[in-house]
């Protein structure tokens, strides 16, 4: 993401032009002679799958839906209504609109809940029922819970319940204070809470990741680890985020970070435009859940993708600008294709970052150049051109784009390419209309504030 404000750093140096190789720690090389096709995992204990998925969109909270408008390129932003916009230079967001959770929260606790952790309860449950693991049904009741774990978590915690408390603490004093307050702003409260469910009851790892738009990645990679070193079993694992509200919205404004374009907001989010002026706030909560193949097999689960590796690093270098040389992406790049056991070779289908910054667009794109020598081959396309920048859920967002590209054969479009830079012509961005395409091996990034980068593989189970 891009700052006008904050001064530039200095240059950053090419340190990333000569990758330095590496064992990985979950695969190994094929031969001293062949440095460059590492061997994928084949230990049924050690490879994780991806078994469920459930998410909370603009589009609604049906994963099937949600994909069925991202082929159709459509754009779900348009004005705030939630409160009164008309005082900020940014008046519009990729909204969620007549969220209900009814069948999935309890109605008292649901009064009471940020939409951060509403959001993040719902998905998960979906997601749960989607891997034959729905409350009280004979698979849920056969799996050990002690070995089952959750890791979700958010950029911004419960926001609007700390906004709540400051409000309540300036106009009415501390006694006004609700109790809630601090432990439903808390990032961790929507892991804890998943787990608590009377219906879930996980009592395995459990704890939030907070890397800001990095931080679904960041939790999958955790996730996937619980199960590769023997941990857990199974793992719900994702993102969420409700950050749409007046103290969210005016802090990226000071940021200068947001799309200003009010008089035409569906075209806001143009990702690798020359026109693109900055981000569109989402929101929403992208969940997986992930297995061990040995694990899912045993019962019998419907089994989507796998998960083959992935990574995390940082570029320490600036707050919120990231290196123009790209240069710590692709070296995260190239950490995560090495934990799966991939070369860039394999990888035919890219879900980019592309937050429709002028530097974050063209940074990604010179890191990915950095990686994959013939990008002609590789389908590129931002999911965030049409739903918007969800912050700490967006890659649990896309990530669950990325598998349906897997399991569906079509890959949704990049709307809003008006006046493509040219730097990304090498690619295909798949421009304004969705395209047929077997992924053989699929990758999905997400950076954030701090320098944060991830980046993770999927591609089809094969047995």
């Amino acid at each position: 993401m891009q700052n006008l404000l904050l001064p530039n750093a200095a240059a950053a140096a090419p340190w990333c032009a000569q990758p330095r190789r590496r064992p990985s720690r979950l695969s190994v090389r094929a031969s001293a002679s062949s440095p460059s096709a590492p061997r994928r995992e084949t230990d049924p204990r050690k490879r994780v799958v991806i078994t469920g998925m459930g998410l909370v969109s603009v589009f609604g909270n049906d994963v099937d839906a949600y994909y069925a408008r991202l082929l159709a390129g459509e754009s779900g932003v348009g004005a705030i209504d939630r409160f009164d916009a008309s005082g900020f230079p940014t008046r519009f967001a990729a909204q969620i609109r007549g969220f209900s959770s009814e069948g999935y929260v309890d109605a008292k606790l649901d009064r009471r809940l940020d939409d951060c952790h509403r959001y993040a309860l719902v998905a998960s449950k979906k997601a749960l029922e989607s891997a034959c693991l729905a409350a009280g049904s004979s698979a849920m009741e056969k799996v050990d819970k002690e070995r089952a774990g959750v890791i979700v978590g958010s950029g911004m915690g419960g926001i609007t319940a700390f906004s709540d408390g400051v409000q309540n603490l300036v106009t009415k004093g501390y006694r006004k204070i609700s109790p809630f307050c601090i432990p439903h702003a808390i990032t961790n409260t929507s892991a804890a809470m998943i787990a608590m469910d009377a219906a879930v009851g996980f009592r395995g790892p459990n704890y939030s990741i907070s890397t800001a738009c990095a931080t679904s990645n960041h939790c999958f990679h955790s996730a996937a680890d619980q199960i590769r070193l023997g941990r857990a079993d199974v793992m719900v694992a994702g993102g969420t985020e409700a950050a749409i509200i007046p103290i969210g919205l005016g802090g990226f404004v000071a940021c200068r970070a947001l799309s200003q374009r009010n008089d035409d907001p569906g075209t806001a989010s143009r990702p690798w435009d020359k026109d693109r002026d900055g981000i569109v706030m989402g929101e929403g909560a992208g969940i997986l859940v992930m297995e061990s193949l040995e694990h899912a097999m045993r019962r019998d689960a419907p089994i989507l993708a796998e998960y083959l590796g992935g990574a995390v690093n940082s570029d320490a270098y600036h707050m919120t600008n990231p290196r123009p040389d790209g240069c710590g992406v692709s070296v995260c790049i190239r950490q995560g294709l090495e934990d799966a056991g991939v070369t860039p070779e394999e990888v035919n289908y890219i879900n980019a970052h592309a937050t429709s910054t002028p530097a974050g667009d063209l940074a990604e794109v010179n890191a990915l150049k950095h990686v994959f020598k013939d990008p002609s081959r590789i389908k590129l396309n931002a999911t965030k051109s049409m739903i918007g920048h969800s912050l700490g859920a967006a890659g649990g967002l896309e990530a669950i784009a990325t598998i349906k590209a897997i399991t569906t054969g079509w890959v949704h479009p990049t709307i809003n390419q008006f006046n493509p830079e040219p730097e990304v012509d090498q690619f295909n961005t798949v421009r304004s209309v969705k395209q047929q395409h077997e992924v053989h091996v699929g990758i999905s990034n997400s950076f954030g504030f701090g320098g944060q980068n991830s980046v993770v593989v999927f591609a089809p189970f094969k047995s």
